[in-house]
């Protein structure tokens, strides 16, 4: 499996660290919620598969976007948050969303619910 985009271009390299599926719906939710625990991250995201939103979570950490911290000792139960990495994409998430409101295409429910 390649990891990222093998180019020297900022663009790329910012989706190296943040492109993955699911990633900046994490971020979009830590950034406007605070930090949140898995549980609350899941639910968020419908949709979502448990292994993937872990994987996304370790990815991000081990970028240095989003950091853990331990809530709970028995069992081991950490939250989630951004990191001054992560702060510091909120003016994207915010340009994002404008763009998305301008031109993103109406929001339909998936069929089958009525």
């Amino acid at each position: 499996m390649t990891t990222g985009y093998g180019q020297r271009c900022p663009i790329a390299r910012a989706l190296d660290v943040i492109g993955e599926k699911w990633s900046l719906l994490i971020l979009r939710d830590l950034n406007r919620k605070g930090p949140l625990r898995f549980q609350e991250l899941e639910q968020g995201l419908p949709g979502v598969a448990p292994n993937t939103l872990s994987a996304r979570l370790k990815l991000l950490e081990a970028q240095g976007v989003i950091a853990t911290r331990l809530y709970a000792q028995h069992p081991p139960r950490y939250e989630y948050f951004l990191t001054e990495k992560g702060k510091a994409l909120g003016p994207v998430l915010k340009s994002l969303y404008a763009w998305g409101e301008r031109y993103g295409e109406p929001w339909r429910p998936p069929r089958g619910d009525a």
